[in-house]
C-alpha cells in the first residue's frame, strides 16, 4: 500500500494534505474517504451526510468523519486541527489489508 499511495500522492504526507483539503471543504456534515476505485487506483472523494464511497463504486480503505460530534469536545470549532491530528491514531495495518481485499477483487 505504501507503494501505491507514494505513486498517487508522493507521500504520505501529501495525501494527508489531499484527504484533509477535501475533507475540510465539507460544508455540514459528510465524511472524507481514502478509497479504490473500480479500477483499483486509490482515490480521495468526500459524501455528504451517512452516504459511503460505495454509492460510486469505490472500497472504503479510510474515512474520517467531518461532523461536528466527531471533533467538537476535543477541538472546539478548529476542524483543521482534527483533521491534522487524526493522522496520528489511524491503523495502518487495517487500510492496509482493507486495500489488499480490494485489490485482491479487482484484479479476478
Amino acid at each position: 500500500m505504501r507503494n501505491a499511495i507514494e505513486d498517487k500522492f508522493g507521500s504520505l504526507e501529501q495525501l494527508s494534505q489531499v484527504v484533509n483539503g477535501k475533507t475540510a471543504g465539507i460544508f455540514g456534515s459528510g465524511w472524507g474517504w481514502l478509497t479504490v476505485d473500480q479500477k483499483g487506483q486509490l482515490d480521495v472523494i468526500t459524501t455528504a451526510n451517512q452516504d459511503t464511497p460505495a454509492t460510486v463504486g469505490h472500497v472504503p480503505l479510510l474515512g474520517i468523519d467531518a461532523w461536528e460530534h466527531a471533533y467538537y469536545l476535543d477541538y472546539n470549532n478548529v476542524k483543521a486541527d482534527y483533521f491534522k491530528n487524526i493522522w496520528r491514531v489511524i491503523n495502518w495495518k487495517d487500510v492496509a489489508k482493507r486495500y489488499d481485499d480490494a485489490m485482491a477483487k479487482v484484479k479476478k
